[in-house]
């Protein structure tokens, strides 16, 4: 199975797989018929959950409760009374397939000692795959022979998926503007019942102290007028990162701040690609020099890795996160990073850059240099190695 089943390693594959997980409500205090959803004879998620928050299914007199986990598979039995049944001298065989998988894979399922029948399987490199279950049981006393019923199910994220979901959605502190990620691993923050990540325990106390300021998680975005003060950042920034103009050339330079960070554009019509991608932009223009001088400002660092794929190719963390979605496709076949399983991380002279397959290390192992220099004509300044 471990060979089979595609990894779900795509900080942008745990963002679709995410919107494709359907949310089910606890329903400890109902019994699986309260819960069942009337008339439902379909074949689909279950839009109703039961006590161990499964989806609840009848089958030959048998009211039947599904749990998928990233454990394995569970099923409850209950009677027309809402009265869990004895499962003790059941058994059962799972058939699944991840959907758009031709393959099926078939476990046992048997009496787990605590009062359901239980396949325990590893799901966890499937989470948040949609997966299609046919479910054969017998020596259940109440049903009139063999049960077989059909489920469609999620196997559920983890809570670092989800968090992965989050900071990648985020990109970008609320605080200082500074892509998450970018200073280590991003701290979180709970804001009115949900949850907020920013750059640093520093920002951390911003958001604890005016939460109401920072309960969308974004940055904000705000056009300003110029002061004299920005005369030098103008020069030191000196072209407009989404058009790569010289600022100036187009009339007045156009001021956006990101959180407390300026960025200079060409013209107002700029300003709709900063907001669309703050994280981007504010990467390119952070370490901004002029001509002849040292940058007085260290880059942005990623992890080199330590989980390795193959020789020179490694996993990628949550700290990628952000310069993943800065560098969106991958320089060697132009194909979106999550495009064959990705993404990876290579070493590219001392810098990150993000592949889609393992495959194209070798490519960039081979000529570092022309790989980031793709990806500096592209706006993208790939983070250092530590």
């Amino acid at each position: 199975m471990n060979q089979t089943f595609t990894r779900l390693t795509g900080v942008a594959l745990l963002i679709a797989a995410i919107a494709s997980c359907n949310a089910v409500a606890q329903t400890a205090d109902k019994g699986p018929s309260e819960a069942l959803h009337q008339g439902q004879s379909h074949v689909g998620l279950s839009e109703t959950a039961g006590p161990h928050g499964g989806s609840v299914r009848q089958a030959n007199g048998v009211q039947i409760e599904t749990v998928v986990n990233q454990g394995g598979i569970q099923l409850f039995l209950y009677d027309r009374a809402d009265k869990p049944m004895a499962v003790n001298q059941g058994r059962g065989v799972a058939s699944l397939r991840v959907t758009g998988n031709a393959k099926r894979y078939r476990y046992d399922l048997l009496p787990d000692g605590k009062g359901a029948l239980t396949a325990p399987v590893n799901l966890a490199k499937i989470a948040g795959r949609q997966i299609e279950l046919e479910i054969q049981l017998i020596g259940i006393s109440a049903a009139n022979g063999r049960i077989a019923l059909q489920e469609v199910a999620s196997v559920p994220l983890s809570e670092m998926q989800l968090a992965e979901v989050a900071i990648a959605r985020q990109k970008i502190c609320p605080v200082s503007g500074k892509p998450l990620g970018s200073m280590g691993q991003p701290v979180v923050v709970d804001v009115d019942g949900g949850q907020v990540y920013v750059c640093c325990a520093g920002c951390a106390d911003a958001v604890k102290a005016d939460p109401a300021k920072y309960a969308g998680g974004r940055a904000k975005i705000t056009v300003t007028p110029l002061t004299e003060a920005d005369t030098a950042l103008i020069k030191k920034q000196a072209k407009c990162p989404v058009m790569d103009e010289s600022l100036g050339s187009m009339g007045q330079p156009i001021k956006v701040m990101v959180g407390d960070k300026p960025i200079f554009l060409c013209c107002k019509g700029c300003i709709k690609k900063i907001k669309a991608e703050p994280a981007k932009y504010l990467a390119m223009v952070s370490d901004k020099t002029p001509p002849g001088q040292a940058s007085a400002k260290s880059a942005a660092f990623v992890p080199a890795g330590s989980e390795k794929v193959r020789d020179g190719v490694f996993k990628v963390s949550t700290a990628d996160a952000p310069f993943i979605a800065a560098q969106k496709r991958c320089p060697v076949m132009d194909e979106p990073l999550d495009a064959m399983g990705g993404p990876y991380k290579v070493n590219a002279s001392g810098k990150a850059i993000y592949i889609c397959c393992p495959g194209c290390a070798k490519k960039i192992a081979a000529d570092p240099k022309k790989y980031l220099d793709i990806l500096t004509k592209q706006g993208v300044t790939a983070p250092l190695l530590r």
